[in-house]
């Protein structure tokens, strides 16, 4: 299936100069978004996974889909002050500015193989950022999976420690 088809353009969104790839138009279609989470899931069937780790917040989408099929835990990483109990936070760079992510410090044990999930690989700081998160709960990263990779930001480069699935790439 060309997953491509259904990704939708916007420009200057969510700022001028930015070409955002809209995501809805795949998730909307129940063959394609069937599709897009088998490809996820085919890479870790046969592994150990103990988490999947979802970033805010179309990563909550595919990431839950994910840990579902996979029969595993599911931890959402997401901006400050979202999460009820006591958690960890790392500042990170994004393509338009800075911000945060918290995880819960209780989300990860030590020694839990751990796949992060993202819609799209961009600048690469979300992603580790995440990494970091996990890491500092002692979880290993197996593997941090995107739908969609803008090899022109290069943000494959801030992730080369990992191994790094993108399924489109633009």
């Amino acid at each position: 299936m060309q997953l491509e088809k259904f990704i939708r353009d916007v420009p200057d969104f969510p700022q001028k100069g930015i070409m955002f790839k809209d995501i809805t138009t795949l998730l909307k279609d129940k063959n394609a978004f069937k599709y897009a989470v088998d490809l996820m899931i085919e890479k870790y069937k046969n592994q150990k996974i103990d988490k999947i780790v979802g970033i805010e917040s179309r990563g909550f989408i595919f990431g839950g889909a994910v840990a579902y099929h996979l029969g595993c835990g599911f931890v959402p990483a997401r901006k400050p002050s979202k999460l009820p109990a006591e958690t960890i936070k790392e500042n990170y760079s994004l393509e338009y500015g800075t911000n945060t992510l918290e995880m819960h410090v209780d989300g990860i044990q030590p020694g839990e193989n751990t796949v992060i999930i993202d819609d799209l690989l961009a600048t690469g700081g979300t992603a580790l950022a995440v990494a970091k998160l996990v890491e500092r709960l002692k979880g290993n990263v197996i593997g941090i999976d995107f739908l969609i990779e803008l090899e022109f930001l290069h943000g494959r480069e801030k992730l080369k420690d990992y191994n790094v699935n993108a399924y489109l790439k633009f």
